[in-house]
């Protein structure tokens, strides 16, 4: 039987082996692979380097590497491990894999690029446990939901299930803007609230739902008005906005508030048994001007509170805005970008339209000024919404 150092040996006569130095200039190009465990891992890393421990390699690496004919450089602590786990990728049918000599050791005594990760704790790691297995998630991508920031238009229908899955996700900081009050008519549908909660804030109610729900979340409240004096401000360092408003003054001042400071927004609407859902990407896609140029007129657009919702349909409207935000903050799937997602609950279907932008939009047309300004004069029977009560629904 071999001794390690035989089987070390003869290891390395198969594979490649790199020298810092000239690993360094890849970091920009080639695929790093820590192979450390974890522990190792929390003290240092080379930048965007993929964690996998040694241990999990075989089960792990075809989830996270997928493509066999990339180039990948392998390091542990100080060659070792790394060699071993070279000679494995290329037993799994790696064709481009290279063990660095020396290890992250080395690479971080000759001064060279490294960062201290940041890690989940324990805690975090069984609660996002589920995420982390997904591999177009993984601990990085819970990570960057923990350092995302969101902000939801409206604590009412759709922003009750958008918020409460959002938070459960584990997105680290969801701001509320809302200025009503919960009432008694809003718990058919409006499930961040209850009957001890009537007559409170819904900002403050929001929040104790969801900080009870998730104490990893920052709950940032906005009891005010949402208009143009302020939106800006409010908007202000948001990754995604979740419009959950019903009237159209907002809308339209959502859309151009958010081109100017390019901020994608998840919109839903519904009304009766019906149900939409898009994204506007700024200057990727259509804008809601795009979408919808001008309001309808009042009579044909009456409110929730006029024409009446079937309690469950903001469950499935806002469950699947919070899908698309997380989509966007991850990066991954296909967003609603210049699609538009629309749901009949009494037919139970789902139909997609595209949505074209508009060469001629007065706001994100190229060339086009955008003027952030009040809207109030649309729509006025819904004045009651317009005035900053903003509860969608």
């Amino acid at each position: 039987m071999p001794s390690f150092r035989e089987l070390l040996a003869q290891t390395k006569t198969h594979i490649a082996e790199i020298e810092p130095d000239t690993a360094e200039p890849k970091l920009n190009s080639a695929t790093f692979l820590d192979v450390r465990e974890l522990d190792e891992y929390e003290q240092g890393m080379i930048p965007g380097a993929v964690f996998i421990p040694r241990g999990h390699l075989e089960s792990q690496v075809e989830n996270k590497l997928a493509d066999r004919d990339a180039e990948i450089v392998v390091y542990c602590a100080g060659g070792v491990r790394s060699a071993f786990a070279t000679k494995t990728l290329q037993d799994l049918g790696y064709t481009n894999v290279i063990s660095m000599a020396g290890g992250f050791g080395r690479w971080k005594n000759e001064g060279r690029p490294w960062i201290t990760p940041a890690v989940l704790d324990p805690e975090q790691r069984n609660r996002y446990h589920r995420h982390i297995l997904l591999p177009e998630v993984g601990e990085a991508g819970q990570q960057k939901l923990l350092e995302s920031k969101v902000l939801m238009l409206g604590a009412g229908g759709l922003g009750s299930p958008s918020a409460l899955y959002l938070a459960a996700a584990g997105v680290g900081t969801l701001g509320i803007v809302d200025m009503d009050v919960v009432d008694a008519s809003n718990l058919q549908r409006q499930i961040l609230h209850n009957m001890e909660r009537i007559g409170h804030r819904k900002v403050d109610s929001a929040k104790t739902t969801l900080t009870t729900l998730n104490p990893d979340v920052n709950v940032v409240t906005y009891d005010v008005r949402f208009g143009a004096d302020n939106i800006l401000d409010i908007i202000e360092g948001y990754d995604v906005i979740v419009d959950g408003t019903d009237n159209f003054p907002t809308r339209y001042l959502l859309n151009d508030a958010a081109l100017l400071k390019k901020i994608p927004v998840v919109h839903g609407s519904i009304f009766r048994f019906e149900g939409q859902v898009t994204v506007f990407q700024p200057y990727e896609g259509p804008c809601y001007r795009c979408l919808l140029p001008e309001p309808p007129p009042p009579e044909l657009a009456p409110s929730c509170a006029e024409a009446g919702v079937l309690g469950v349909l903001p469950g499935i409207v806002g469950s699947l805005q919070a899908l698309e935000t997380i989509k966007l903050l991850l990066g991954i799937g296909d967003p609603l970008i210049g699609r538009l997602l629309a749901y009949d609950a009494l037919e139970t279907s789902f139909r997609t339209f595209k949505v074209r932008r508009d060469p001629t939009c007065p706001t994100c047309a190229e060339g086009a000024e955008i003027v952030i300004a009040e809207y109030d004069q649309f729509c006025m029977p819904h004045a009651v919404l317009a005035d900053g009560t903003n509860t969608a629904h």
